[in-house]
């Protein structure tokens, strides 16, 4: 009775993000009522494998009582502290030093938000501030890749460039532009590494002067494209992106919101190709989810020219709840397991998921195998030789999503067919092959379907 008092008071009253709102009224909310580890249970004490980490974000896995204490302790001692008037707290002051200390090169400066979106939208305001400290403040045309995802704030909504983040918003605005996604799978130009890399390089290079090489300000980049279908581009692209920004005079921002803190081996994905950004966007895995936290690692270099070019004014961008104590004290502890051995056992955890992922290509629906670490997908077909999609019939979203459910796992399941994986870093042996197995179960389910096979027979 408990649970059906909550469906409708959430049908009544509890808007969800990314939904459809009269679908979510018809079909009711699914109420989550604890986790452990990887696993959830639901109020009907339903246990799933979660292999989406929540949101691409509980990295640590769920119920690390030594997170609870760090929080109940500050929350007993200091539960907030304003960053305004030059007064601070010494979790928050911690965390920039650790941060700082981690991150790629010169990366040394960091400002903290409530999650990713606004901290996308800091690196706007901080990137015009930036150029205009230098005297350049024409230089205010944004590029991003199709496909991208960059939050869904009013600025950062146009940056992405995904549909949905789009229609009935009044996105992209006029100063937002795109080029193309790396999509290995699905590239015109054929899925060798280096002709995606020169067609990525040409498509920089060419919207750069379409729009006036005085122009431009940033390029934003995702080292893996997570809510466009875990796109991953090919080892020396990001590396060839960057170093176009820097001889074209253009920021390289990297969002790594989705990839930051173990998620594909590394504490920041940045370290596979040794790259140093000029700015760098961190969330998620900050906190593992358990509190609100968002980070933009600013590098000296944006941060003197910033500095200087306030002199002794104010620079006004702030948020309330910038650097607050109790999620400074949450990412302090959250790093600490991270180091004490979940990033390793993420790395063994990948390697076993990538491995049984491949595994799967030989199943009729299974058209691409693609990830890194613990941040994978598979594409499903009708065809593999001609990469037909599911067909919008199959409502791959729900049923696919419904069914791995049922068999006990949580999925990203995307309209498009494709199946997202970003299980926690603690997932043991067990829980990896159990992904596998209750994936091939959803798969041989979803084959079963008539339109499906109707699709596959070419009726």
């Amino acid at each position: 009775m408990l649970s059906n008092s909550l469906i409708e008071l959430d049908r009544a009253h509890l808007v969800h993000p990314v939904s459809s709102y009269r679908g979510h009224e018809q079909a009711g909310v699914r109420v989550l009522k604890s986790g452990k580890g990887a696993t959830l249970a639901d109020a009907t004490g339903h246990q799933m494998i979660d292999g989406f980490a929540g949101l691409w974000c509980v990295n640590a896995g769920y119920g690390h009582e030594s997170i609870v204490e760090a929080a109940t302790q500050q929350m007993r001692e200091l539960p907030y502290a304003t960053g305004y008037f030059g007064l601070g707290s010494e979790p928050a002051i911690r965390l920039a030093a650790e941060l700082a200390d981690r991150a790629p090169g010169d990366l040394n400066h960091i400002y903290f938000t409530l999650g990713g979106s606004d901290a996308v939208d800091s690196t706007v305001r901080f990137i015009r501030y930036y150029y205009h400290a230098k005297g350049t403040p024409h230089k205010d045309q944004f590029i991003s890749l199709e496909q991208g995802y960059h939050g869904s704030s009013t600025v950062g909504a146009g940056l992405t460039a995904l549909p949905a983040f789009h229609a009935g918003f009044g996105v992209p605005l006029d100063w937002q532009h795109k080029i193309p996604s790396h999509y290995a799978y699905r590239n015109p130009v054929g899925s060798d590494p280096q002709a995606i890399i020169t067609a990525s390089l040409a498509a920089l290079r060419g919207k750069v002067e379409e729009l006036g090489a005085d122009r431009v300000a940033a390029f934003y980049v995702e080292p893996i494209q997570g809510s466009g279908g875990v796109l991953v581009p090919p080892l020396g692209w990001t590396k060839a992106m960057r170093d176009l920004c820097s001889e074209l005079d253009i920021l390289f921002i990297a969002d790594e919101v989705i990839t930051g803190f173990g998620r594909t081996g590394p504490l920041f994905a940045c370290s596979d190709e040794g790259i140093v950004p000029d700015f760098m966007t961190t969330a998620k895995g900050l906190t593992s989810g358990y509190v609100p936290m968002g980070a933009v690692f600013m590098s000296d270099r944006v941060y003197d020219t910033i500095a200087d070019g306030a002199g002794g004014a104010a620079v006004g961008h702030g948020y309330t709840y910038s650097a607050h104590p109790v999620s400074a004290a949450v990412g302090l502890e959250v790093l600490r397991l991270y180091e004490g051995g979940l990033l390793d056992n993420g790395r063994k955890a990948g390697a076993r998921l990538m491995a049984g992922l491949q595994s799967l290509a030989d199943h009729p629906l299974v058209g691409d195998v693609r990830g890194r670490g613990m941040l994978a997908a598979i594409e499903l077909v009708t065809d593999k030789e001609r990469k037909t999609p599911l067909p919008v019939a199959a409502d791959a979203s729900r049923r696919i999503f419904d069914r791995a459910w049922q068999n006990g796992l949580i999925i990203r399941a995307f309209s498009n067919g494709v199946i997202g994986y970003a299980p926690p870093l603690c997932c043991s042996e067990n829980e990896i092959d159990a992904i596998l197995d209750r994936t091939r179960k959803t798969l041989d389910q979803t084959l079963e379907d008539r339109d499906v096979r109707a699709a596959m027979a070419g009726w």
